[in-house]
């Protein structure tokens, strides 16, 4: 099995894409004014409008309800990353700080709430837990 993607669902699929590209640097791959991927070499987050939730199931998901995922992405250096992202207004929860387990971490919240982690292992163990092989 491989984890592959994650998916917001919103009601402004063009917003949402919008602020990730910008805080990603990741042009997004649209398939329908509905649904947008950008993919990254480790995973693609998908975005798709309420409109496709009946797809799946009347009610299966709900926008802007989240509360208990945060999707992650390590970068190289956390600190650049927020000295940039400052400039683009961001809702931030945490500036960058160390964590226990030896990431140096930011968290901030897209338009629709939903909270997004940048992380830079620092620590010789957290350095190795990200280390993975060849695929």
């Amino acid at each position: 099995m491989n984890f592959v993607s994650i998916r917001i669902i919103t009601h402004d699929v063009a917003r949402l894409v919008g602020f990730y590209e910008q805080v990603t640097a990741v042009p997004a791959r649209w398939s329908t004014p509905d649904f947008a991927e950008l993919v990254t070499p480790a995973c693609t987050l998908a975005i798709a409008s309420n409109r496709t939730v009946a797809l799946f199931g009347a009610g299966s998901a709900e926008p802007a309800a989240n509360r208990t995922v945060i999707t992650e992405f390590r970068v190289a250096d956390v600190d650049a990353q927020y000295e940039r992202l400052v400039r683009l207004d961001c809702a931030f929860v945490q500036q960058p700080t160390t964590m226990p387990w030896g990431n140096r971490s930011l968290l901030f919240r897209d338009p629709d709430g939903n909270l997004i982690n940048f992380f830079t292992p620092v620590t010789a163990e957290a350095v190795q837990r990200q280390e993975r092989p060849e695929r």
